[in-house]
């Protein structure tokens, strides 16, 4: 009798490890979209950069049951009127026409990820019950900002909603969403967990105790890559049982396709550098133009970030994955497609002979040094002299000054990036490959984010052509107009040139 139970048992038994490595593999076959279907998506920072082309694509892709977004209130505007300001712009046109009821699939929770209780209790239970998948974009960008002020959002922040999933009943994957240069005062970057001089509890503590050292970050050029580097360790020591991956994204530039080509919201990294050139502001950086610069366009960034999310589900369906640390997915261009300030720099200039902006202050030209004090003394004679003449023309025509705090803020900003366009890293994407074998044709269409044959040269039009329209807010209509201008401005350059060389001559001659 006793066997005949003990028989029976071992059968359902077996039955059950049977279904359930049918039921992982089923799981593991499913394309991108059938994964997510019906699911319940939690996004933060959803109203930055990449969070908006995330949730878009997200969106307008895949049949999804909520998407949950926790957004703070901020200067007097409520959490809600945030979200719709967000999303009437036209990064959500296209969505807008295929889905237009597509606000009803998102939930907007009023919280805050620098306070302990990140939103309301009820919302707070609510993600608990619902939530299927993570996406954590949220950050401070700032590079720089304070380290108290980096650690609450980027540490703090990270390891709230990290403890928040630890409590959810159905979490199936967790994106955290890191940066390629996360530890960056290293050469060569792998997709894998380097040390750190201090360890996230060990900064917090000082930072409570009042005994915050002013060389914290040590070798790291600024705030946002030293807590990045921190947080990533956190997760793995702290976190490693969650089924989570970590996504590092070099430089995010403007869409090279969609919802549109060239669509930005910032200036931000290489954007901002772009648009001072070609509006004719920027005359002189410290650059070095051999150097490989690793920018990759935010459409293809979103698309890899929800294929990393797809690979995290697949990962996890085997519960050995559960032992081992979780994924690193180093998304950069310069192992497929390599590009260097100097390609990219002549791609711009191209394009500028023939769609000049029509606000340009002056005819585009800059000057490349990697030394220096080179750049310095260029930076007075050609953006602190000429910004003070300026001040002066208007001071007396009874106008407020400005061009001497514009150069001021933007030569602050060029300097905060310096790091980036005077060196190179040697970066391994080999989770990032595979993760792009694997995926099925059909996925690999519409959400593509390989770099192999990537076509820079058209790249560089299309993201200077987005620049004009959505920084410095031009349309085509204006060539014309922007041609004779820019003419115009060749003629004053040169004579400039002829006028300088004509003084510096004479005060030679002068003091013979």
């Amino acid at each position: 009798m006793n066997a005949g139970i003990s028989y029976i048992a071992s059968v359902i038994e077996k039955v059950r490890i049977e279904a359930n490595r049918v039921q992982q593999k089923q799981t593991m076959e499913k394309n991108i979209a059938e994964t997510f279907r019906n699911g319940t998506f939690l996004v933060t920072g959803s109203t930055g950069f990449l969070g908006k082309v995330l949730i878009e694509k997200i969106l307008r892709t895949c049949s999804v049951k909520n998407l949950a977004i926790i957004v703070r209130s901020k200067k007097g505007i409520s959490s809600k009127e945030r979200v719709e300001d967000a999303y009437k712009q036209a990064l959500f046109d296209r969505l807008r026409i295929e889905k237009p009821d597509f606000m009803n699939n998102i939930k907007v929770i009023d919280g805050d990820l620098e306070k302990t209780t990140i939103s309301s209790p009820d919302d707070y239970q609510w993600m608990i019950e619902n939530v299927d998948f993570i996406f954590h974009c949220a950050a401070t960008i700032k590079f720089n900002e304070p380290v108290e002020s980096a650690c609450k959002i980027n540490i703090q922040g990270t390891e709230r909603i990290l403890t928040l999933a630890t409590k959810m009943k159905n979490l199936k994957g967790f994106v955290h969403v890191s940066t390629a240069y996360s530890h960056c005062p290293r050469d060569e970057i792998k997709e894998q967990y380097y040390p750190t001089p201090i360890t996230s509890a060990e900064l917090q503590n000082m930072i409570s105790s009042d005994k915050l050292p002013s060389n914290i970050v040590g070798n790291w050029p600024n705030t946002y890559t030293f807590t990045k580097s921190i947080v990533e360790n956190s997760i793995a020591t702290n976190y490693g049982h969650l089924p989570i991956s970590i996504f590092r994204p070099s430089i995010i530039g403007c869409s090279v396709a969609e919802p549109e080509p060239g669509w930005t919201d910032n200036t931000n990294g290489a954007t901002g550098l772009i648009a001072s050139k070609i509006a004719g502001v920027l005359r002189t950086i410290q650059l070095d133009t051999s150097k490989i610069t690793d920018i990759i366009p935010i459409d293809y960034t979103a698309n890899a970030l929800i294929c990393t999310m797809w690979d995290t589900v697949k990962r996890y369906q085997d519960p050995n994955a559960f032992y081992e640390e979780p994924k690193i997915y180093n998304y950069v261009s310069s192992c497929e497609s390599a590009v260097t300030w100097n390609m990219m720099l002549i791609y711009v200039n191209e394009v500028i002979k023939y769609y000049p902006p029509l606000t340009s202050m002056w005819y585009n030209f800059c000057i490349f040094s990697t030394n220096f004090w080179i750049v310095m003394i260029l930076k007075l004679l050609l953006h602190r002299i000429p910004a003070a003449l300026v001040d002066l023309s208007l001071f007396i025509c009874g106008k407020k000054p400005r061009m001497l705090k514009m150069y001021e803020k933007l030569e602050l900003s060029i300097d905060m990036v310096k790091v980036f366009t005077m060196r190179e890293w040697k970066f391994d994407n080999i989770n990032t490959r595979k993760m792009w074998s694997s995926l099925r044709p059909e996925d690999r269409k519409t959400f593509y984010y390989s770099f192999e044959g990537f076509d820079w040269n058209s790249y560089m039009n299309i993201y200077f052509h987005g620049i004009r329209k959505h920084i410095l807010k031009e349309d085509l209509n204006n060539i014309e107009t922007a041609l004779a201008k820019h003419k115009k401005l060749f003629w004053y350059h040169h004579l400039s040139i002829v006028l300088i060389v004509c003084l510096v001559v004479h005060i030679c001659w002068m003091s013979r």
